[in-house]
């Protein structure tokens, strides 16, 4: 295999870059840019010189022998000075070295997966991790990376390859000495899975939107002061404010942090009746995007009027308070009420957060979707008797593949294993 060479930090000028190596000549090739030799695992400070001897870069030098490294592979990086032109020498070095090439956008982390070292859910994980920018993001990126849906995932299939293998013992071994009614340890097995597949695959589209962000429209009539009360969220002039009505036409979208749940703010188009047919498409879009919110805020003396359905959630609330005698509320001009406003929607989707599972992707859910189908198909044959375990365990094994996928990984020997180890037919 290529030895395979990239920096690891980010571009730009920074006090420290970092340049990672791995492959079978990744030791043997900081070695020689040290111009010592270095530790099979550890750390060293040298000074790097090109092939010529020319002085490139003071550096700290880690290495890390395989499989105990990152990528399961010899790995080494260099901890240089971050400068534009610290970093374009290394690497113009290495680029010299034979056996060594530029490695391909996220090939470190493929090798890690080929190796064993991660599986699908933590390379995901780790992306996600690395795109996080609230603590919600964070956290949840952190359990996928840890390998904690992988555990889970292992977990269902060594009790499916267990069911699967007392099926297939009757089947395929009746005259040895096997239990002859496997049916009430299998059906034990394969509800346990089923009610914690269900309750996973339930839990994915809010740990999807802790992942992508909620998103929260603002609706109500026009003039109601939307736009000003998304400014004030803002804290920019992120909407065009105008005394007119009808000046909000298409959605605008801001990007927000609250109490580390990743939001998305809509201001929409208000709600009216109109000849103009630019405005009308304008609030077609908004009542499309209000309906698909994740939460809706009606700005508006009464909810009915604006002719979008007030799901349980959502919220309403009086605009232009600074304009009422009873000065009840909100004012995206002064401020009333816009804390106990963001406390609202915070609280809210804290809530339904509280809700979601390990499981983060729609892949994962359709996955979870197709073990469930299995397994309840499964469910429904064992109940026509002993003659049908061999449908039944066709079944079970199709779940197991279906998750199998879900960590992308298959292992067709492991029946048989269990089936050995566990009723010593090997004999």
């Amino acid at each position: 295999m290529d030895t395979i060479f990239a920096l690891a930090s980010a571009q730009g000028k920074a006090g420290v870059a970092v340049i990672r190596l791995s492959g079978p000549l990744a030791l043997s090739a900081a070695s020689k840019l040290s111009g010592r030799a270095l530790p099979a695992r550890g750390m060293r400070l040298c000074e790097l010189r090109d092939g010529g001897g020319e002085p490139l870069d003071d550096a700290v030098v880690l290495t890390f022998t395989g499989p105990a490294s990152f990528t399961g592979e010899d790995v080494a990086e260099l901890q240089i000075h971050g400068s534009t032109a610290s970093i374009d020498a290394v690497m113009r070095c290495l680029s010299d070295m034979d056996g060594l090439r530029l490695a391909e956008p996220g090939e470190f982390t493929r090798r890690a997966l080929e190796n064993g070292q991660m599986d699908l859910t933590q390379v995901e994980g780790l992306a996600d991790l690395i795109d996080a920018e609230t603590e919600a993001q964070r956290k949840q990126a952190q359990i996928i990376l840890t390998g904690a849906l992988g555990s889970l995932v292992e977990k269902w299939r060594r009790d499916l390859i267990r069911a699967a293998a007392l099926l297939e013992a009757v089947i395929d071994f009746a005259d040895e000495e096997v239990p002859t009614d496997v049916t009430p340890e299998v059906k034990s097995l394969m509800s346990r899975v089923l009610a914690d597949l269900k309750k996973e695959a339930g839990g994915v589209r809010i740990a999807e939107r802790i992942r992508s962000g909620f998103e929260v429209a603002i609706i109500g009539l026009p003039n109601a002061g939307k736009s000003t009360l998304l400014n004030m969220l803002a804290g920019r002039e992120a909407a065009i404010t105008s005394e007119y009505a009808g000046t909000t036409r298409d959605i605008i979208e801001v990007r927000m942090d609250l109490s580390g749940l990743p939001v998305t703010l809509l201001d929409t188009a208000g709600l009216r009746d109109t000849e103009d047919h630019v405005e009308n498409l304008g609030i077609e879009l908004a009542r499309k995007r209000a309906e698909n919110a994740d939460l809706r805020v009606f700005l508006s003396d009464s909810p009915a009027e604006l002719g979008v359905g007030f799901a349980d959630g959502d919220i309403h609330v009086l605009p232009k308070a600074d304009l009422r005698d009873t000065g009840e509320g909100i004012s995206g001009k002064t401020g009333q009420g816009v804390d106990q406003l963001i406390d609202s929607i915070s609280n809210t989707l804290n809530d339904r957060a509280a809700s979601h599972g390990i499981a983060t992707r729609e892949r994962h859910r359709v996955a979870m979707l197709n073990a469930i189908d299995a397994l309840t198909a499964a469910e429904n044959i064992l109940e026509s008797g002993p003659d049908m375990y061999d449908i039944a365990a066709e079944e079970l094994r199709t779940a197991i593949r279906a998750l199998e996928s879900l960590v992308g990984r298959i292992d067709v020997e492991t029946l048989l294993d269990e089936i050995f180890s566990s009723f010593c037919l090997g004999k």
